[in-house]
């Protein structure tokens, strides 16, 4: 089983919503085959308890102006990371230091990663190799 095509574009919407409130570390994982509740986990960080927040509504209002969805449950950990549950979708915002300290990319690491289409995808694969051609010169 796979991540509906409906999931995949609320999932991709969330992530841009997200990017757009520099949420960093952006990453979708298919969790249908695992999971009867929802398709999709978007994973993002935030540097601090104010840019969780700010993320957090972006989606929130993307979904509803792009979707017409509307969350089903939000729970809140402190400011430290939030989880809105949008059915199809489960998205979880995380300070960085509390998305290492729960590593749900590793949990769920047998689940396949799906492609959120967002434009800063290549550039970071360009800056990891920008290195290595730096110190070759």
């Amino acid at each position: 089983m796979t991540a509906t095509p409906a999931a995949t574009a609320l999932a991709r919407t969330a992530a841009a919503a997200a990017a757009d409130k520099l949420g960093t570390d952006i990453v979708g994982l298919d969790v249908s085959a695992q999971l009867a509740l929802t398709d999709v986990f978007v994973i993002v960080s935030a540097t601090n308890e104010r840019q969780v927040k700010a993320i957090v509504d972006g989606v929130e209002e993307a979904l509803l102006k792009e979707h017409d969805v509307k969350r089903v449950r939000r729970e809140n950990g402190d400011g430290n990371w939030v989880l809105i549950d949008f059915d199809d979708i489960v998205v979880h915002v995380f300070t960085e230091e509390d998305r290492q300290f729960y590593a749900l990319e590793r949990l769920w690491s047998d689940c396949p990663v799906v492609d959120l289409e967002l434009p800063d995808a290549a550039p970071s694969n360009s800056h990891a190799a920008a290195p290595r051609d730096a110190a070759e010169a």
